[in-house]
């Protein structure tokens, strides 16, 4: 309720934590700077003793005893206005909203460190998704990711990245700016920058690059549906740039995440997947929301300076209901583009998981005991081929050789999942050589005989190896 629907006089002021609340806030928001501060309660299993621990418990605390009503918590970075649910996050920035008060947000890292976020912009439209939609021009991109994964079946996130960048380039912008590079890099700098003073001058040079494009857009991109309804390609770029950082977020970020879930078996499907990681894991985990005026929202008064604090991926697990604003663009009232970017990364899992069965690595976690933070930069995942698929006489030996991997931390249980991907992978090619050898051609004189009894002398080594392998991955993984 706005301040013309409430009299001042029935309006109060939020509640204030208080000051060992304010301080256990600060300390726990502050050891994420340190990441040793969690490796003594990890290793004595107590989880509500790690940083994301503490910090959850200190908000479900605050839930409790203030009636789930908003809080302002003074930290060392900020004070904040902090609505302890969703439907109280959208309708508290709704209020700000219609009042013409409330300014553009800024992304909240857990360390405390603001850094900007892709403008909203209105699509004006709500784009029309129908089932498999986009399913062709995602192929060619997404099968590029999967072929570029490494001798051992894992996947390089900077990789990952690069191809989930050229799938948002080519379903947003259109297929002539799939390769286009620099258009990503420059976009990325405009967001970051988001809020400061060579803003402008970002935003420009992003506008120069997309103009090409959007002149005469691609039909089948999501900017060849923008200008059907009038806007120009002036006017469309400030919408087609956020779509294209949000795509590519969610393609790259929350379509991995899904994968991983998929990967432990704690979701079903990949319309299923990305909606958990989304909720579990939101692209803007935490952002800012400035406050330019005073209103009044409810009976509760806000006051002009004020900082509206929301941050789902900080509550407690039984409390992200996924409500409230974007969780990929941080939009109080929703974004269509975010809705469309959900799309893409469940098309984006259901192509991956359609050629090949994921297999989680790193960090080690199970259906069971999910983590409250999972970043896409540090999951490692293994791509296996998918069961059943025939041999075709074609010898894998084009792919990249194996890469050890020796990341601090590891688990025998992650050596172990590695070890049976790698012995799956042996399997499989062991099969191709076996099929290789089988093909009539090797008939035609006695050289082709003697090359035939070599590729099954390779073949039944490589069945050998595997088995070694399958049986040293059981006995790590216990």
């Amino acid at each position: 309720m706005t301040t013309a629907e409430s009299p001042a006089t029935t309006a109060r002021r939020p509640a204030t934590a208080r000051a060992l609340e304010n301080a256990v806030f600060s300390a726990a928001m502050l050891a994420h700077r340190l990441p040793w501060t969690d490796a003594p309660a990890r290793a004595l299993g107590l989880d509500a003793l790690t940083r994301d621990g503490v910090r959850s418990g200190l908000l479900a605390h605050l839930r409790r005893t203030r009636s789930g009503r908003p809080v302002r918590l003074r930290t060392a970075f900020g004070t904040f206005l902090v609505p302890q649910s969703g439907a109280d996050a959208a309708g508290l920035l709704a209020a700000a909203d219609e009042a013409g008060v409330l300014g553009a947000p800024c992304g909240l890292t857990p360390g405390g460190l603001r850094y900007g976020l892709s403008p909203h912009v209105p699509l004006g439209r709500e784009v029309a998704v129908e089932p498999g939609q986009w399913a062709a021009l995602l192929a060619q991109d997404v099968d590029a990711a999967i072929a570029a994964r490494r001798g051992d079946g894992t996947l390089d996130w900077d990789g990952w990245r690069r191809g989930m960048a050229r799938v948002a380039r080519r379903v947003v912008v259109g297929a002539a700016a799939a390769e286009d590079t620099l258009l990503s890099e420059v976009a990325a700098r405009a967001s970051a920058e988001s809020g400061s003073r060579s803003y402008g001058a970002r935003t420009a040079a992003l506008g120069r690059r997309l103009a090409p494009y959007l002149a005469d857009p691609d039909p089948s991109s999501l900017a060849g549906c923008l200008p059907a309804d009038g806007a120009g390609p002036q006017a469309a770029g400030p919408a087609v740039a956020h779509a294209l950082a949000v795509v590519e977020g969610a393609a790259a970020g929350t379509a991995l995440q899904a994968l991983a879930l998929l990967a432990v078996g704690s979701v079903a499907g990949p319309g299923e997947a990305v909606g958990e990681a989304l909720r579990r894991y939101p692209a803007v985990g935490a952002a800012v929301y400035p406050v330019g005026g005073a209103f009044v929202w409810e009976d509760l008064a806000v006051e002009y300076g004020t900082e509206i604090l929301w941050a789902p991926a900080w509550a407690p697990e039984e409390d992200r209901s996924g409500q409230g604003p974007s969780g990929l663009c941080g939009a109080p009232s929703g974004c269509a583009a975010a809705r469309f970017a959900e799309h893409v990364a469940q098309e984006v899992v259901r192509r991956v998981t359609a050629a090949v069965h994921p297999v989680l690595i790193s960090p080690s976690f199970g259906a069971d005991r999910l983590p409250d933070a999972l970043d896409p930069s540090t999951l490692l995942v293994a791509f296996r081929e998918a069961d059943g698929l025939i041999a075709d006489g074609r010898v894998t030996v084009g792919m990249p050789a194996a890469v050890p991997v020796t990341v601090h931390g590891f688990t025998p249980a992650a050596y172990g999942a590695l070890a049976h991907a790698s012995a799956d992978r042996l399997e499989r090619h062991a099969e191709s050589l076996a099929a290789c050898a089988g093909n009539g051609g090797w008939d035609t004189d006695e050289a082709g005989e003697r090359f035939r009894m070599t590729l099954l002398g390779h073949s039944e080594r490589c069945a050998r190896a595997a088995g070694d392998v399958r049986r040293a991955a059981k006995r790590l993984a216990g």
